[in-house]
């Protein structure tokens, strides 16, 4: 199985399918209730609206970071604000969650045996400075990401009442 195979086959795992750790991404995102979405817990933690979007985000900016663009912050920011209340809003932050996975496996599928190893365009790749990535690196932090903020939304979704 070639690199591409493995960390495709491992985020699709994650994200919808029999990820071993418990409930995918996706599951534990569809089964929040649209009510508790932008709610925040007493301590001041962040909404799981909040945290959907800051996964957007990243998952756009490894996207981008995939196509040999310079690494950065995700271009709305890294906590970007979700705005107000808004089920139509709430929706499409799903939608676009998963298509920005889908379109990241593709490209994922895609890339080159060769360049796995090779690292990231990132002014911190200079030598001594100890924060280079290469890509398959890249795609694996993304999937540490992702699970663990699919469990924090699973836990405030617990914690705020919901299902």
């Amino acid at each position: 199985m070639t690199i591409a195979e493995k960390l495709s086959n491992e985020l699709e795992k994650i994200l919808s399918g029999d990820a071993w750790y418990g409930p995918p991404v996706f599951e534990t995102i569809d089964k929040i209730s649209f009510e508790i979405t932008y709610e925040h817990p007493e301590n001041g933690a962040h909404s799981i609206a909040e945290i959907v979007i800051h996964m957007l985000g990243w998952t756009i900016e490894v996207t981008d970071r995939m196509r040999s663009s310079k690494a950065g912050y995700p271009a709305a920011g890294d906590w970007p604000d979700p705005g107000a209340p808004d089920e139509e809003k709430w929706k499409t932050m799903i939608s676009d969650l998963k298509l920005a996975n889908v379109n990241l496996i593709g490209i994922i599928q895609k890339f080159p045996n060769q360049k796995w190893e090779e690292l990231t365009n990132d002014d911190r790749n200079q030598p001594g400075l100890g924060a280079g990535v290469n890509y398959e690196q890249l795609i694996n932090g993304l999937i540490q990401h992702h699970v663990y903020h699919a469990g924090q939304i699973g836990i405030l979704n617990r914690i705020l009442g919901g299902v």
